[in-house]
């Protein structure tokens, strides 16, 4: 059974995809309130506090001043901590509304950050409510509450600042693969160079090196296909084991560059890897496939164990060969005119048998 955040995850982008808010009865007639006012209430109360504690300075009644002053210091600076805080905030929110979002994420960050755009169906008046505390340490707090909360989701000025410092996210963004696979295709030096654009990328009408194709005594080593009506034609054939040790090291290197960041990792299985659908697939579906039960949880499965490093290694691979590398080796016709021609089926696979026979003859 899926997880509450991916099934959350997923309703909640479902809804707002399908714009089924519009036409609820009543909702445009409603009045809504998205007045959450965050800084006007959080600031309400310090203007006359801070007031007290400047006098109490000012005129030598503040007993211990240096305790005094460090409060005094801490109002100054509230108001661009705040303004930092609710920045990166809405930051790391707006990663639920990138494309590959992992639904494995807590889906909090998703209802927070409809909360915070302003969606249908997320305002006061549907029980909704952000508050932002300022605490005595300098630091605050932003708590977000409501119906689809089972607690209310709370984010420290401070904790968020030393996760963004480590390099590490609140909410993790899925890598773009459609990218790194693309550039990894051309870094392999399967192509010639002759192949690749001025902007550096393969062109429309790519083709791998000879050096890879698969030869019977010195000549290209055909496969026949059947193409109907008693009618044949030859195929390229690949040595699928040199290409494997020739994109080994690359790919090597951008599995071990995903692992660098852990939980980008998680996203990329999550999301890509872990059903290996295929683009096509993919593109077919109401939604991309998630990996449902088969799921890495970011509490529960990160750092990640080697045997889940080498599952991840050997995923990746095949998911490069499958969606990106295949289109290049299936299919392909001969360079040689003559050997791409039509021809009787049966009689092109007698030729080739023949041809065989006659080689480990003179063998």
């Amino acid at each position: 059974m899926e997880n509450k955040n991916i099934q959350i995850n997923l309703l909640i982008q479902q809804i707002l995809q399908s714009d089924n808010m519009a036409y609820m009865p009543g909702f445009i007639s409603s009045d809504v309130d998205i007045e959450f006012r965050i800084l006007d209430n959080a600031y309400k109360n310090t203007g006359k506090e801070y007031a007290k504690l400047k006098t109490a300075v000012q005129q030598n009644k503040c007993g211990d001043c240096e305790d005094v002053n460090k409060k005094i210091k801490i109002f100054e600076e509230a108001p661009k901590v705040s303004l930092e805080f609710l920045t990166n905030v809405m930051s790391e929110l707006s990663i639920v509304e990138t494309p590959n979002y992992d639904p494995n994420n807590y889906y909090g960050f998703m209802v927070a950050n409809c909360i915070m755009t302003e969606k249908p169906g997320f305002s006061k008046t549907d029980g909704y409510s952000i508050s932002l505390e300022l605490l005595e340490n300098g630091n605050q707090e932003l708590t977000f509450d409501g119906p689809l909360f089972d607690k209310p989701l709370a984010i420290n000025s401070t904790a968020l600042s030393t996760l963004l410092e480590s390099d590490t996210s609140m909410v993790v963004q899925t890598p773009d693969l459609n990218v790194s696979m693309s550039e990894l295709l051309v870094e392999t030096q399967l192509f010639t160079p002759d192949m690749m654009g001025e902007d550096k990328k393969l062109s429309a009408a790519a083709k791998i090196s000879d050096e890879f194709v698969l030869k019977f005594n010195g000549e290209p080593d055909y496969e026949i296909i059947d193409i109907g009506n008693g009618k044949g034609r030859n195929v390229l054939r690949y040595d699928m084991d040199k290409i494997e040790r020739k994109i080994k090291p690359f790919i090597n290197a951008e599995v071990s560059g995903l692992l660098a960041s852990q939980q980008e990792a998680v996203a990329t299985w999550n999301v890509f890897l872990a059903k290996g659908t295929s683009v096509e697939e993919d593109d077919q579906m109401v939604e991309n496939a998630n990996a449902a039960e088969e799921s890495w949880l970011y509490e529960k499965d990160l750092p990640l164990y080697q045997d889940n490093k080498i599952r991840f290694a050997e995923k990746y691979k095949e998911y490069f060969i499958n969606n990106y590398l295949k289109q290049f080796l299936t299919n392909k016709l001969p360079s040689v005119e003559e050997d791409a021609a039509v021809f009787d089926l049966e009689e092109g696979k007698q030729a080739k048998i023949d041809k065989i026979m006659e080689a480990n003859k003179q063998n």
